[in-house]
């Protein structure tokens, strides 16, 4: 059983924000009530073997989505990944969706006061028939394809890469033939072009515990991290003014009242088709070509702030 007085702060050595100010002002405050141990990690063996050697300590992690899902994964890998042994996030990178979901403080020092007084709240996970895990959303289409744009612009670029990554997505993607089953029905709307077989050209599809990708965009705005199931957006919005429509509609929830976006729930999505571009947590992957997930409910835990 981990030790709440004991804390493994865990830390990307690769992260922009790992050696800032904010990131010592929490772990200083981090120490005003535990005895905290910093590990900084560049590798996943290097994960693997901070965790190994972590003594019964708590793990926290100090970073964005991409790092909770790394240190997720590693705690899988060496089976400690446990409901009944919390994890502490300090969201200290671009997007921070899942913070936003739990209602963590973004500030760093406001998240370390919230680790220390935290309670452990049971949270699902995905995973997926290739050996991943997703802690807060999968998303696949025009959002992973504009993440796998911009990965190989931003040696060229830096940060422009991921605008003109998205702009290139929006430009180029028209949709992927994809075939979506939940709970082994498929998703389908006569209305809207789907195929007898159940195919249909899909411009953006969500599979999501939690409710934001790419920063507080909220993909599945009702979307319960605890409930035992999924909730499926599928976007068909795929001709030029639909897809500028359901950018728009996107950026504050309203897509999800769109006739072109069916939404569904469940424990079981599968995915057919394509090949097509898939981003979980932050992490893509392209030229999928099916994939399945489970709902994996109350697999783990997070630390969140008590009620007040």
């Amino acid at each position: 059983m981990s030790d709440g007085s004991r804390l493994l702060v865990v830390v990307n050595r690769s992260a922009g924000t790992a050696g800032d100010g904010a990131v010592e002002a929490a772990v200083a405050t981090l120490r005003t009530g535990a005895d905290v141990e910093v590990a900084a990690t560049g590798s996943r063996a290097e994960l693997d073997e901070a965790l190994a050697a972590r003594d019964g300590r708590r793990v926290v992690v100090l970073g964005g989505d991409g790092s909770v899902h790394a240190v997720a994964r590693a705690l899988d890998r060496a089976g400690g990944l446990d409901p009944a042994e919390p994890v502490g996030i300090l969201a200290r990178g671009t997007g921070n969706d899942l913070a936003r979901t739990l209602g963590l403080p973004l500030d760093a020092v406001e998240g370390a006061a919230a680790v220390l007084a935290g309670r452990a709240r049971p949270l699902d996970l995905l995973v997926d028939d290739a050996g991943g895990l997703v802690v807060n959303a999968v998303h696949a289409g025009v959002g992973a394809r504009a993440g796998a744009q911009a990965h190989r612009l931003k040696e060229r670029l830096g940060v422009a890469a991921y605008p003109v990554g998205a702009a290139l997505a929006g430009v180029t993607s028209a949709g992927w033939p994809l075939r979506v089953e939940v709970d082994g029905r498929v998703a389908a709307h006569p209305a809207e072009g789907w195929a007898a077989d159940g195919t249909c050209d899909v411009l953006m599809l969500g599979v999501c515990t939690g409710r934001s990708i790419g920063g507080g965009t909220p993909l599945a705005p009702h979307a319960a991290p605890d409930d035992g199931l999924a909730d499926v957006v599928v976007s068909v919005a795929t001709g030029p003014v639909a897809r500028a429509a359901f950018a728009a509609a996107l950026a504050t929830g309203e897509h999800v009242d769109r006739p072109d976006v069916l939404v569904l729930r469940g424990a079981r999505v599968t995915v057919t088709g394509g090949p097509i571009d898939l981003d979980a947590d932050g992490e893509v992957e392209e030229g999928v070509a099916a994939r399945t997930w489970r709902v994996r409910r109350h697999g783990w835990s997070v630390l969140v702030p008590p009620p007040r």
